[in-house]
């Protein structure tokens, strides 16, 4: 589950809300143990998510550096050559 959350500063186009509320589930999903989770914690839950994504929200908007934006591209490119690297047959 973890795998899934990617980094999300410093890319050109900025983070979407999507991305960091995706982020932030699999957060979530990984501390609870739940990948869904019950009735009875499902408030619980998306509260969390949400308290999550607006935290993380703010601290992506806050963060400076002087490194040039990376390519949503290029970086995906690098991630899925790594991937077949690591998973050759």
């Amino acid at each position: 589950m973890c795998r899934n959350i990617k980094n999300l500063f410093n890319f050109d186009p900025p983070v979407t809300e999507d991305e960091i509320r995706d982020a932030s589930l699999q957060f979530v999903r990984k501390i609870s143990g739940f990948t869904k989770p019950s009735k009875a914690n499902e408030v619980a839950f998306q509260s969390a998510v949400d308290e999550i994504s607006l935290i993380s929200g703010r601290l992506l908007a806050s963060l400076e550096t002087n490194a040039p934006p990376k390519d949503r591209e290029e970086e995906a490119a690098k991630k899925k050559a790594r991937s077949a690297e690591r998973f050759a047959v």
